[in-house]
C-alpha cells in the first residue's frame, strides 16, 4: 500500500521532534493521537468516546467511535442497542464496547490550534520526565556545562540535555561567571517541580572536592585509595582524609602527585583553596592528631560518651593548632566528627593541679584527715570516696607511711561517709516525690533517684518511657557548631549501653515487656561482644 505524502510528512515530523527533544517517537505519536481525539470530540460531541490510532509504519490515521452496548438506549451518541451491536458482532453483550469507524474530517482553525497545544504539552511533559530520569541517577556526579545566564547571583548552566542551577551560596566566595563560561560542578539534588525538573549544582559541597580528586588520582578511581572524610571552608582551606588498601602505596603521596601536580589541579579548579591531605586512622586519637596538622600535639584525652576530646599542645603551637579564626580546629572537628578542646601544656598543668587540690580537699572533708594525708591519697591515684571504700585493705596498707590498722581506719571512715551521703540522698528523693518502687529497678542508685526527681522522673513508668538520650544526653548538630544537650544522668559514670539497660529493666518491672522480650536483646549484645573479645 502506497503511503501518501501527508502521511509520510506526519511520520517525519514525529521523528524530527523525537530526535530534537531526545524522547521516544512513540510518545510523539501518542501525543498526536490525543490531539486528534480532542479535535474529533469538538466535532462529534464531548461526551463521545473517540479513539484515534496512527500506524507507526504507514502513517495511516484510523478514527473510531466506541459505543456502549445496552439493553435500552438513552443516548444514541454513546450507546447502541444489543440488536444493533450483534449485527456488527454476533458475540456482543450488554456492557461491551463496539468500535464504529468514523470518516476523516478537516481540522478547523480552532481545532488545529487546540491540537497543537496538546501535542506541545505532551512533548514537554515527556521531555521533562526524560530529564528527571536521566539526572536523578547522576546525583553525586560531576557535570560540565556552559553558563547560559546569571540571575541575582545564581548561575543557570546549560548541560546540553537540560538546565541546572548553581545557587549563589553554592558558589565559591569571590567567584564570578559570565555567559559562555565553562562550569564544572557537583550534582547534589534533583527534584520534580511543576515547572519541570530542577537540577541543583554545587561547587562548595565537600564531595565536590572528593570527586575532583577521583578524577585526578587514578588510584582513587580504581579504589586502591579511599577518601574517608572531607571538611571544607569553601574557597579558603580544606582537609581530606585518605587511606590506602595497598600497603605499598602512600595515600598522601599519591594524592599530592609528582611535584604536587595532582593536588594543584584540584586547587586551581577550586580557585586556590588550600588543601591538607591527611592519612586516615581507625584510632580516633591518632586520626585527630593527624587532622590538627601542621600543629604538634603532645597529648590527647578522649571522652567517648560525649564524643569530646581534649588536645594538649605546646604553648607556642596554640595559635597554629587553632588556626586563623579557629579554622584549623573547626575543620579538624568536622573531619573527625569529634568536638575538640585545645589546651596548652601550661593550661593542662594548671587544670591538673586544680583537680589534685580538689581531690585532696574531698578526702580531707569526707574522711576528716589532714592536708598531708589528703594529698597523699590523691597522689596515689584515688579519685573518689567509693574507690577507698571498696579497695582491698592490703592495697591501702602498701601506701608509704600506712599500715594495716591505718588502712582499715581510712576505709571505715569512707564507708561511714558513703552511708551518710546515701541517707541524705534518700531523704532528698523522698522530698522530690520519687516513689520507693523506682529504687527497686536494678542498677538504680539513690544518687540517681535524686537526679531523676530533679528531672521529673518519679515513677517506674516515667523511667520506662524515657529514651537513652533523655538519660545520657545527645549531640545536636543542626546548628553551625555541635552543641551537647544534657541528660538526666549527666555526671554519672554510665554510657549509652548502661542507660539502655536501666530503661529496659524499668519496662520489665512496669510490665511493658517480659523476660522473653528482654532475652533476645541480651543475646544480641553478648553475640556482639564475642567477636570484639576474639
Amino acid at each position: 500500500m502506497a503511503v501518501s505524502a501527508n502521511r509520510l510528512e506526519l511520520l517525519q515530523i514525529a521523528e524530527a521532534v523525537a530526535r530534537e527533544k531526545v524522547i521516544d517517537k512513540g510518545i510523539v505519536l501518542e501525543a498526536m493521537e490525543d490531539a486528534i481525539q480532542k479535535a474529533a470530540r469538538s466535532r462529534y460531541g464531548q461526551e463521545t468516546e473517540i479513539r484515534a490510532e496512527i500506524n507507526p509504519k504507514t502513517g495511516d490515521i484510523r478514527l473510531s467511535r466506541l459505543m456502549l452496548v445496552v439493553d435500552l438506549v438513552d443516548n444514541d451518541n454513546i450507546e447502541i442497542s444489543v440488536e444493533e451491536a450483534r449485527k456488527k458482532n454476533p458475540a456482543a453483550q450488554p456492557g461491551d464496547y463496539i468500535a464504529e469507524t468514523l470518516p476523516p474530517f478537516d481540522f478547523g482553525r480552532i481545532a488545529a490550534q487546540s491540537a497543537k497545544q496538546v501535542i506541545v504539552q505532551k512533548v514537554r511533559d515527556a521531555e521533562r520526565d526524560r530529564q528527571y530520569q536521566e539526572y536523578k541517577d547522576r546525583i553525586g556526579d560531576i557535570v560540565n556545562g556552559l553558563v547560559k545566564r546569571v540571575e541575582y547571583g545564581n548561575v543557570i548552566v546549560d548541560l546540553g540535555r537540560g538546565e541546572a542551577i548553581v545557587r549563589r551560596d553554592e558558589l565559591l566566595p569571590r567567584e564570578l561567571f559570565r555567559v559562555g563560561d565553562r562550569v564544572r560542578a557537583y550534582v547534589y539534588d534533583v527534584r520534580r517541580e511543576p515547572r519541570g525538573p530542577q537540577i541543583f549544582l554545587s561547587r562548595t559541597h565537600p564531595q565536590f572536592m572528593a570527586k575532583l580528586f577521583g578524577q585526578e588520582v587514578p588510584e582513587i578511581y580504581d579504589g586502591v585509595i579511599e577518601i574517608k572524610a572531607v571538611a571544607r571552608d569553601p574557597g579558603s582551606r580544606a582537609k581530606i582524609a585518605v587511606i590506602s588498601r595497598d600497603s605499598s602505596i602512600d595515600p598522601v603521596g599519591a594524592c599530592v602527585g609528582m611535584r604536587g601536580s595532582r593536588v594543584q589541579a584540584v586547587v586551581q579548579e577550586l580557585q586556590g583553596e588550600k588543601i591538607d591531605i591527611i592519612p586516615w586512622s581507625p584510632d580516633a586519637a591518632t586520626f585527630i592528631v593527624n587532622a590538627l596538622q601542621p600543629a604538634h600535639v603532645v597529648k590527647v584525652v578522649l571522652d567517648e560518651d560525649s564524643e569530646k576530646i581534649e588536645v594538649v599542645v605546646p604553648d607556642d603551637q596554640l595559635s597554629l593548632a587553632i588556626g586563623r579564626r579557629g579554622q584549623n580546629v573547626r575543620l579538624a572537628s568536622q573531619l573527625t566528627g569529634w568536638d575538640i578542646d585545645i589546651l596548652t601544656e601550661a593550661e593542662e598543668s594548671e587544670r591538673r593541679q586544680k583537680e589534685f587540690i580538689s581531690r585532696s580537699q574531698l578526702f580531707m572533708d569526707a574522711l576528716d584527715v589532714d592536708e598531708t594525708l589528703g594529698q597523699l591519697l590523691a597522689a596515689e591515684g584515688f579519685t573518689s570516696i567509693e574507690e577507698l571504700a571498696f579497695v582491698e585493705t592490703a592495697e591501702l596498707a602498701q601506701i608509704e607511711g600506712f599500715d594495716e590498722e591505718m588502712g582499715a581506719e581510712i576505709q571505715n571512715r569512707a564507708v561511714d561517709y558513703l552511708a551518710r551521703i546515701e541517707a541524705e540522698h534518700d531523704m532528698k528523693r523522698r522530698e522530690l516525690g520519687v516513689e520507693d518502687e523506682l529504687k527497686e529497678v536494678p542498677g538504680v542508685t539513690t544518687a540517681m533517684l535524686v537526679a531523676f526527681g530533679e528531672n521529673d522522673i518519679k515513677t517506674v513508668e516515667d523511667l520506662a518511657g524515657c529514651a537513652t538520650d533523655d538519660l545520657v544526653g545527645w549531640i545536636d548538630r543542626s546548628g553551625p557548631e555541635p552543641r551537647r544537650e544534657a541528660g538526666a544522668l549527666d555526671g554519672f559514670d554510665i554510657d549509652r549501653g548502661d542507660a539502655e539497660q536501666l530503661i529496659m529493666q524499668a519496662r520489665l518491672k512496669a510490665g511493658w515487656i517480659t523476660e522473653e522480650d528482654l532475652a533476645p536483646a541480651q543475646t544480641e549484645e553478648e553475640g556482639a561482644e564475642e567477636p570484639a573479645q576474639a
